[in-house]
Formats: structure tokens, C-alpha cells, sequence
């Protein structure tokens, strides 16, 4: 490992830390900022092994929850940040196996994050998010977060060879 390869993946950090830092500024942020913070790793794959990348994957998780006041967002990136590293492995299987389980993929991630949060770290403002909403507008908000995946996952197909290039 050369000190050029750990210098770029802890600029990189620095840099997905304040992107995830921003997610607690605008509520819609939650969302998109974890998503931006994982797009980096699409830079970083090129450049670095794979074992660094997941190392920067675990550090950028870790600072995030330490730094992040709003703690719904870095949950969000744990769930979700690595899977540029993990798409690509999808990639290989066909067509409909290949949604089929970036769909899996997506919902047990989020199922499991929000479990995490609601039972075992109980933050009050997202367990009055779930009181206060009623079972098909939970549905409706799983069904648009299985569509923007689809989407976030066609925008790193699109971006991929693209970073690739540069």
C-alpha cells in the first residue's frame, strides 16, 4: 500500500464526511446525502484495492455516526454506502435475478437499519415518524425508496464508466 493510495482514500473520507454532515441541514437531505457520500467510491475503485475501499467504506460509517447529529442519515450509509462495491458482482447475474436481488439487497438493508433504530438505539424523532404514519403511506414510502434505488443504481451504471474514463 503506498502513502499516495491511503492520502486520496482519507481526502475522500474527509470529503463524504462533510457531504454526510450536510444531511442534517434540509430533512430531504437524509436521503440524497448518504447516496452523493457512496457515488465517491466510484472514483476511489479505480484508484485504490478493494480492500481500501472497504476500509474507507467502514471509516466514512464510523466518523459519520460519531460526528453526524441527525444519526438517521449515517444509518442510511451504513445500510446503503457500500454498494458500489457490491453492484458490480450483481452486474454479472441476469436480467431479472440482477433486479431481483438489488431489490432484496435494498430492503433487507433497510429494513435493518430502521429496526436498529427504532429497537435498539430508540431515537424519539424517527420513533414519532413511524407513530404518526399510517401503514399505507409506510408502504407507499417503501414502494418510492425501491424506485429512487432503481434509479441510484442506473445513475452509477451511467456514472461508472464515465469516472472510469476521466
Amino acid at each position: 500500500m503506498q502513502a499516495k493510495e491511503i492520502a486520496l482514500g482519507g481526502v475522500f473520507a474527509a470529503l463524504a464526511v462533510v457531504i454526510m454532515l450536510l444531511g442534517g441541514v434540509v430533512s430531504i437531505a437524509v436521503y440524497l446525502c448518504p447516496m452523493l457520500a457512496s457515488l465517491l467510491l466510484l472514483l476511489l475503485t479505480p484508484q485504490l484495492p478493494r480492500r481500501l475501499c472497504w476500509a474507507w467504506f467502514w471509516a466514512v460509517s464510523v466518523l459519520s455516526l460519531l460526528l453526524c447529529p441527525d444519526k438517521e442519515c449515517p444509518a442510511l450509509f451504513l445500510a446503503l454506502g457500500y454498494y458500489p462495491l457490491l453492484r458490480p458482482g450483481l452486474q454479472r447475474l441476469g436480467k431479472p435475478l440482477r433486479i431481483l436481488c438489488k431489490l432484496l439487497v435494498f430492503n433487507l438493508a433497510i429494513a435493518a437499519m430502521y429496526a436498529l433504530l427504532l429497537l435498539v438505539f430508540r431515537l424519539p424523532a424517527v420513533t414519532e415518524e413511524f407513530k404518526r404514519m399510517q401503514l399505507w403511506l409506510g408502504a407507499l414510502f417503501l414502494l418510492l425508496g425501491n424506485v429512487t434505488f432503481l434509479f441510484y443504481d442506473l445513475l452509477i451504471g451511467r456514472l461508472e464508466p464515465l469516472f472510469r474514463r476521466k
